[in-house]
């Protein structure tokens, strides 16, 4: 993991700002969910996006009934249901 150079501080509230050329640089914009990893003693700040629920891919997911699952998945289900 390359380090950025950027120091900031927690505030009261336990928030940190990212810098804008780090936003942009990501492609995060306000109002986009970050996911948290715990990596030892290191925190992982992470763009989220979805991952099907039973294997794990982020290729061509979709919601449903509030889980995301992919095509493939669908497909398999749909076969499990003739």
């Amino acid at each position: 993991m390359k380090p950025a150079g950027v120091v900031r501080k927690v505030d009261q509230l336990g928030r940190i700002v990212l810098p804008k050329s780090l936003r942009k640089r990501y492609l995060m914009n306000e109002g986009d969910p970050v996911e948290i990893f715990v990596q030892g003693d290191q925190i992982i700040l992470e763009r989220y996006r979805p991952k099907c629920v039973f294997c794990g891919t982020m290729t061509e997911v979709k919601e449903f009934k509030e889980r995301y699952v992919c095509s493939e998945c669908m497909v398999e289900m749909e076969f499990l249901k003739k």
